[in-house]
C-alpha cells in the first residue's frame, strides 16, 4: 500500500500593472455616488420612526447597503468609507466635519442627509484610489 503525496496547485499570479492615476471611466464621482446614498437613504427611511434601539442596526445596514451599491458602479481600485449617523429630531442643530489626508486628483466623497419628522439621517462615502 503506497501512500499519496498531497497535490498542491499553484494559482497563477496577476502582474503588476503599475497603474497609478484611475481610468477616466473609474473615476470616482460624486455626483454618482450622491443618488446612490440618496436612493439607499430613501428607500430605508422613508416609512421610519426615530428608535433609540434599532438606530444602530439601522447604520450598519443602510452602510452597508451604499458600500455593496458602490461597489457594482464599476470604480475599479477605490477603497470605501462610508459613515451614517442618525439622530432623533428635536429642532436642534448639529454640526459635522472630517478631514483627510488625501490625493486631490483620485480621491473624493459625496454625503446626502435625510430628514424626517422624527429623525435625521447624514451619510457620506468616501473613495480613496488605491495605489
Amino acid at each position: 500500500m503506497t501512500e499519496e503525496e498531497p497535490v498542491t496547485i499553484e494559482e497563477p499570479q496577476a502582474e503588476n500593472t503599475y497603474t497609478i492615476r484611475p481610468n477616466f471611466l473609474h473615476k470616482f464621482r460624486p455626483g454618482i455616488v450622491k443618488e446612490v446614498i440618496h436612493s439607499v437613504l430613501h428607500d430605508m427611511l422613508s416609512d421610519r420612526q426615530y428608535d433609540t434601539e434599532e438606530t444602530t442596526s439601522w447604520c450598519k445596514s443602510i452602510s452597508d447597503e451604499i458600500k455593496t451599491r458602490l461597489k457594482d458602479q464599476g470604480m475599479e481600485r477605490y477603497k470605501f468609507i462610508v459613515q451614517v449617523v442618525i439622530g432623533e429630531q428635536r429642532g436642534e442643530g448639529v454640526k459635522m466635519a472630517c478631514r483627510c489626508f488625501w490625493d486631490s486628483d483620485t480621491d473624493n466623497y459625496a454625503q446626502d442627509i435625510f430628514i424626517n419628522d422624527s429623525l435625521f439621517c447624514v451619510a457620506a462615502a468616501f473613495g480613496v484610489f488605491y495605489y
